[in-house]
């Protein structure tokens, strides 16, 4: 049992690891201090239920309809992310930084929430990282040890998003300078080109 639920430990932060969309949204927020334990809560939440979905077989039927309509999925993903990439570029460089710290503080937890389920579930890769892959993997255990590599699964994106949003906060102290935040949106809004890109890319044309 323990080491069905190190497979999926382990696999779940593989997957997670990498800087994408929601990430980055997660680390923003940390940073600002604003719904950090909601924003990490939301996103741990939202891959134990894809996960969930995936193994107990649902990620046969994803895989076939992301197969069907990837070209569709792919490009208004890609143009979305595309889009926020480009409203953190222009923040870098037109923004007033502190009136967006001060509005975004303000900003109210459902808002917030929706940014977020955007970017969380309008990115492919969510489902065939959490339904698809992680799902099909969990086909080679029977019984209790299917349960426990998901339960391992599961619990490496709670302690993943819980650490990446209250690890972002102890930033805070070294983003009072707007040339911080100019940093950090440039490299955000780098990383959304690139996971558009990649995208647009995966079109079958």
């Amino acid at each position: 049992m323990l080491s069905s639920f190190l497979t999926g430990f382990f696999l779940g932060i593989s997957l997670i690891v990498a800087i994408g969309p929601q990430n980055s949204f997660v680390i923003r927020q940390g940073i600002l201090g604003k719904h950090t334990f909601y924003v990490a809560l939301f996103c741990a939440i939202s891959d134990s239920l894809l996960i969930c979905l995936g193994v107990i077989g649902i990620s046969f039927f994803l895989n076939s309809f992301i197969s069907e309509f990837s070209n569709l999925l792919f490009g208004l993903s890609s143009l979305w992310l595309f889009g926020y990439g480009v409203l953190r570029l222009k923040s870098a460089f037109k923004g007033n930084i502190n009136k967006e710290i001060a509005d975004s503080k303000s900003k109210k937890l459902r808002s917030t929430i929706l940014v977020l389920a955007i970017l969380t579930f309008a990115n492919p890769h969510v489902y065939l990282d959490t339904m698809v892959l992680i799902g099909s993997i969990s086909q080679q255990f029977l019984g209790i040890y299917r349960i426990t590599f998901a339960m391992g699964a599961i619990v490496a994106s709670f302690v993943f998003f819980f650490c990446l949003g209250y690890g972002a906060t102890k930033l805070s102290p070294l983003m009072k300078r707007k040339s911080s935040w100019q940093v950090l949106d440039i490299l955000i809004a780098i990383i959304m080109f690139n996971i558009a890109f990649n995208l647009f890319f995966a079109i079958n044309w």
